[in-house]
């Protein structure tokens, strides 16, 4: 039996999952593993979809014109750990770290990892997914939300998140680990607000 956590809560006396219960579902969802928990998030609306294309196009660009390494859209499984495995909605691999990617998924921390809010992801995303993510090693992480408009930067120092950067509809996102990577947030909320 797969234990699923479609809700908030869950029993910590039960079995945690595994990667490899993970691996038994079903291809057509769009599942996590969360420390042994399966969830299901929704699909994503309207305005996640658009603002995932407009970014993930730039990213996919600049990071593709400089030789960069890699951008992945969701659904691409990240295997944090055998208890722990993420669809982030974007993420780069640097070149160097290119031995991370396999032909079945990414096993290890990207070095940038984008989650775009919606009501029904947004507390895992700015909690458990953020100590999850610095814990494992991801050394940038974007929290993005359409509906504000707005876009935080976080970079990984020691074991925990520090804030650099506040963005705006209007105002130039930049990047610390993408050098040279800037984006007008006007271009990137105005399909999807």
């Amino acid at each position: 039996m797969i234990r699923t956590n479609l809700g908030r809560n869950s029993s910590p006396e039960t079995t945690k999952l595994t990667y490899e219960d993970y691996l038994k579902t079903s291809d057509d969802e769009r599942l996590e593993l969360l420390d042994g928990v399966l969830s299901m998030p929704p699909a994503p609306n309207t305005a996640h979809q658009s603002v995932q294309t407009e970014l993930g196009w730039r990213l996919a660009q600049f990071v593709r014109e400089g030789q960069l390494g890699q951008v992945f859209f969701a659904p691409t499984d990240v295997v944090l750990s055998n208890i722990d495995v993420v669809q982030p909605d974007l993420l780069f691999i640097s070149r160097e770290r290119a031995r991370i990617i396999t032909p079945a998924n990414i096993q290890g921390a990207p070095d940038l990892i984008v989650e775009i809010r919606s009501d029904s992801t947004a507390e895992r995303d700015e909690t458990v997914k953020r100590r999850l993510y610095a814990q494992r090693g991801v050394k940038e992480y974007w929290l993005v939300d359409p509906s504000a408009a707005t876009t935080t930067v976080l970079i990984l120092r020691e074991d925990s998140y520090q804030q650099v950067g506040f963005y705006r509809q209007g105002q130039n996102l930049t990047s610390p680990t993408l050098h040279g990577f800037t984006v007008n947030l006007s271009e990137i909320f105005r399909a999807g607000g």
